[in-house]
């Protein structure tokens, strides 16, 4: 496990220290990263179909999601909420932006639900003896890991920068800490090891990440609910951050987790201000960083 760990972590590594200049080279990464999260859910849900016994896991599979989406839902609101009390931040409504279309965000946080279902179906119905799935998901993942660590060391951002944002470094370890309560207050609700729980509640909203390295160490099941939960964070944080971020800017910005420096941003940037841009990059970096390593020790601990 702990070898199967490394592999995964090591192209995030690799890619980040590439430095890259070519513009129209990052624009075609871009497109690749994208086409490779919908092939690996697809793959995902492919894995899903194939499972034995797949209807009767149904039923538990939605109270494990639902636990896992409410329980640190209320962890992660509430510490958050403290962190906003410590550290208090303001947002500037005159600066915020025209309102994107929340209707289209929606549409668009379906789509990954609609990339597995029409893996399950495939591999339900048509393909329930494919071999060779995982490995493929586990292949594609890395490469995947390699053009994020590119994205990342070239997105135009210093990591010293980043870090030295004491906003978004306190939100994203808050978000860290809380969801870590969470999870082991999960651990007899859930029936699996501490580690094992620390893992799923790892995830900070990186759904195409969370399925197939869940997926992969514990079963297609698991790898299910560590999905849904997280694609679930992003369509929550959605409808909270025009709600929450004149009020509790920590709270919309950190809640997004992964997503608050790219899907959810320009819904923090139009409903908060340029002031709460830098803070969501910030935080939306580091726990796109923690969440691989984060998931890879602690699966690594079995």
């Amino acid at each position: 496990m702990l070898t199967g760990a490394l592999l995964i972590l090591a192209p995030l590594f690799f890619g980040f220290m590439v430095s890259l200049t070519n513009r129209r080279l990052m624009t075609t990464i871009h497109y690749v990263v994208e086409a490779l999260v919908y092939f690996i859910l697809a793959l995902l849900g492919l894995g899903l179909g194939q499972m034995e016994g797949l209807l009767d896991q149904l039923g538990t599979m939605a109270g494990q999601v639902t636990a896992l989406v409410v329980l640190l839902l209320v962890a992660n609101l509430a510490g958050l909420w403290l962190f906003h009390r410590w550290q208090p931040m303001h947002t500037d409504v005159a600066d915020a932006g025209p309102r994107p279309g929340y209707g289209r965000l929606f549409l668009a946080g379906l789509k990954p639900l609609m990339a597995v279902l029409a893996g399950v179906l495939l591999g339900y119905f048509l393909f329930p003896e494919l071999p060779m799935v995982d490995e493929v998901a586990t292949w594609a993942l890395m490469l995947l890991l390699f053009l994020i660590g590119l994205q990342l060391r070239n997105a135009g951002l210093s990591l010293r920068k980043l870090l030295m944002n004491r906003q978004g470094l306190g939100i994203a370890l808050t978000l860290v800490l809380s969801s870590m309560v969470a999870g082991l207050v999960l651990i007899p609700w859930l029936d699996i090891p501490w580690h094992q729980a620390l893992a799923l509640a790892s995830g900070f909203g990186w759904y195409s990440l969370s399925g197939i390295v869940i997926g992969d160490a514990l079963g297609p099941a698991w790898g299910g609910v560590a999905f849904l939960n997280d694609v679930l964070r992003e369509i929550i944080a959605l409808a909270l951050i025009p709600v929450l971020i004149h009020v509790r800017p920590a709270m919309a910005i950190g809640y997004g987790g992964a997503t608050s420096m790219d899907f959810t941003l320009p819904v923090i940037r139009s409903s908060g201000g340029l002031t709460c841009v830098p803070v969501a990059i910030a935080s939306g970096f580091l726990l796109s960083f923690l969440s691989p390593v984060m998931m890879g020790v602690f699966l690594s601990l079995g």
